[in-house]
């Protein structure tokens, strides 16, 4: 009978009802999804230091969780799941009316990190002003290449997003889904940009834009080249 308890703990998947902040407007619970664990395996290890166990997260600090972008951790708690304690991090994204609980042992693996370093936000910036890098290859493949770099949590990758779908006036206009992952991109490198550089949203805006501003003007002809050397790339591999 023991044995076939601890099987059946031995992978726990839920999700975590929690309420909205009340500052954040909103008018129902959202479901904040709590990792795969093994609570008993977390139990059994020895206790360690509470900075070493959480990650050297703390309470208060903004953070960025790559599905979601800046959060900020606004408690540590323990919460009681299938018997077992778990301690979690209770990270608020605001603007998206969100609170997401996340185990502190399962941080390093669901990609959650600090805020960029200020030269890696500078480095961001540059890229925007780089050659944009469009595929030759149908939408729907680069469609997920983007929406992979932007759920990655990686801020170059994201500028990268921003710098190959960004369209200037002289330029043809976005499609529909490009305007959409361009969107996205564009408020998930803003954020961060907000927070690392003490800017409003306002500022760090038009910091991107001046940034892609300095870029080569990308008309036609010069997409349909990058596009065939891309094509030579992937045929030769």
């Amino acid at each position: 009978m023991t044995k076939k308890v601890e099987k059946k703990a031995a992978v726990l998947d839920v999700a975590v009802k929690v309420d909205a902040p009340a500052e954040a407007g909103a008018a129902e619970a959202v479901v904040a999804p709590v990792a795969a664990i093994d609570p008993k395996a977390a139990l059994a290890k020895p206790a360690k230091a509470a900075g070493a166990r959480q990650g050297g997260f703390k309470p208060n600090e903004f953070i960025v969780y790559p599905a979601h972008g800046v959060g900020q951790i606004v408690a540590i708690e323990e919460q009681e799941v299938a018997g077992f304690k778990l301690e979690l991090f209770v990270i608020s994204f605001v603007k998206d009316k969100m609170i997401l609980k996340v185990p502190t042992p399962k941080v390093a693996s669901v990609g959650m990190r600090k805020l960029a370093e200020a030269d890696v936000v500078r480095r961001s910036l540059d890229t925007l002003a780089g050659r944009a890098r469009i595929k030759r290859t149908m939408w729907s493949r680069r469609a997920q290449e983007y929406e992979a770099k932007i759920n990655s949590g990686d801020l170059i990758a994201i500028a990268e997003v921003v710098r190959d779908l960004y369209r200037s006036d002289s330029q043809p206009e976005q499609s529909y889904s490009e305007r959409q992952l361009y969107e996205a991109a564009l408020d998930r490198m803003a954020r961060e940009v907000v927070i690392v550089q003490k800017l409003t949203e306002t500022e760090a805006l038009k910091a991107i834009e001046a940034q892609l501003q300095k870029g080569p003007r990308r008309g036609k002809a010069e997409e349909i080249e990058v596009d065939d050397a891309e094509s030579e790339i992937e045929e030769a591999a």
